[in-house]
């Protein structure tokens, strides 16, 4: 009877143990994959960082990281989204192509978004599209600055820092009477060109004396075939006909003059304030920035004040992908914050700047005084970005022709405002 019950509880056991083992696994959920394009010209190791730090606190969600390449975000984003085949997360502008990809439908809401409730309200009015869509968040808050080399200045008698264009053509002669090299521009990366002279250019040359430039850029009536227009790029040509740029300013990329400056071989360069980080702390350089004064003696300068490059969410991605999309964005603008912006040292697009960013107080101090100082008003910033995305295409190939000499700046004035007008024809398609 023993061995009969030992038996019979073995089977009963093994029974037991077959039907467990004949249970259906449960299937392990696949992981979230993220394809972002990005734009990272100085921080594309940062932006690896960040993606890596995040993965490893979650291992649910990959992120292939992509980054953009050529002189623009525009055109990196154009083909993809003419073939509805936008990546999850994107960078952006906010310029009116982006605002007709939001009100398209193309972007995704990004109100429900922590990184959104902490920006400063100018920068939510501008990446706010007409339609209501809160399509991205900006980078940081940006201008772009005339980085001077400190002992340099001194060592040729330069005691303040100039007022007018004026004032900036005599320093930066002097500065070559020392047996310095005055001015670094990135002629080959004619964005710089952009950010840099052109949108100073308009801001004091136009802007500041025509108040609906807005609505003329948008109905193809701005009136550039003027000395007005032709100002904003005589500027830049007064620069290359006295010599006052660096003998290689038509090939020099972005990180040459970066580097142009921090090794000391020129007096100034004119660069963003996200290249604080790099610029301000040279091994060799006592760096210092001034507002570049692009306006006419006797004029108010006008500051060039905007948004950084941001980033976007696909509104096509499933609902699970922009949920980690919108996840990893905010945790780009939290945790993984220090992470890029301690090398950039860029100013954050927050309304409460945290006591531990990183960046120099007096950077941040002249900044302030520009944005209480800069025109009023709801609109986005005076960023080349406000124009057409093919017309920014078209004025990079008309600045370098300045800059080289092959294109007059009566002859630019007349093509930018011929491409203005056919883009507002062609609804700036």
């Amino acid at each position: 009877m023993l061995a009969a019950g030992l038996v019979a509880a073995l089977l009963l056991t093994g029974c037991g143990r077959h039907e467990q083992a004949s249970a259906p696994p449960q299937a392990a959920a696949e992981p979230i994959v993220l394809n972002a394009l990005v734009w990272a010209p100085d921080w594309s190791e940062e932006m690896h960082r960040v993606a890596d730090t995040f993965m490893r606190e979650h291992p649910d969600i990959r992120i292939n990281l992509q980054f953009m390449i050529g002189n623009s975000v525009e055109e990196n984003l154009k083909p993809k989204a003419a073939t509805d085949n936008l990546p999850d997360i994107i960078s952006v502008n906010p310029n009116p192509y982006t605002v007709t990809l939001a009100d398209q439908g193309l972007l995704a809401d990004m109100a429900d978004t922590a990184a959104w409730g902490h920006m400063l309200e100018s920068l939510q009015r501008e990446w706010t599209s007409p339609g209501g869509r809160r399509f991205g968040i900006p980078g940081g808050l940006a201008t772009t600055l005339i980085y001077y080399n400190r002992d340099m200045f001194e060592r040729a008698g330069i005691r303040k820092a100039p007022a007018d264009f004026d004032e900036f053509i005599a320093a930066a002669v002097a500065l070559k009477k020392a047996g310095f090299t005055p001015l670094a521009l990135s002629g080959a990366f004619p964005n710089m060109l952009g950010n840099g002279p052109f949108s100073y250019g308009f801001a004091n040359a136009v802007a500041a004396h025509v108040p609906d430039w807005r609505a003329r850029i948008d109905h193809g009536t701005l009136a550039l075939d003027n000395a007005q227009g032709a100002g904003i790029f005589a500027k830049l040509r007064a620069l290359a006909d006295k010599k006052l740029v660096q003998p290689d300013n038509l090939r020099a990329g972005y990180d040459d003059t970066l580097r142009q400056f921090v090794e000391g071989r020129v007096a100034m360069v004119f660069q963003g304030s996200w290249a604080a980080g790099t610029l301000m702390h040279g091994r060799e350089v006592r760096a210092g920035v001034f507002m570049p004064p692009w306006n006419d003696r006797g004029q108010t300068l006008t500051p060039v004040i905007g948004s950084e490059t941001g980033f976007a969410v696909a509104q096509k991605s499933s609902e699970r992908n922009r949920k980690a999309a919108k996840q990893f964005i905010d945790f780009l603008y939290g945790p993984g914050m220090p992470i890029w912006q301690s090398k950039r040292q860029n100013i954050p697009p927050f309304r409460k700047i945290s006591e531990d960013v990183s960046g120099d107080r007096a950077l941040f101090s002249l900044v302030d005084r520009m944005v209480q100082t800069g025109p009023a008003g709801d609109g986005p910033g005076l960023y080349y970005s406000y124009l057409p995305a093919n017309t920014i295409d078209v004025l990079h190939g008309l600045m370098q022709g300045v800059l080289s000499g092959k294109t007059s700046p009566d002859q630019a004035a007349r093509a930018l405002q011929a491409s203005i007008a056919d883009q507002a024809r062609s609804n700036n398609k």
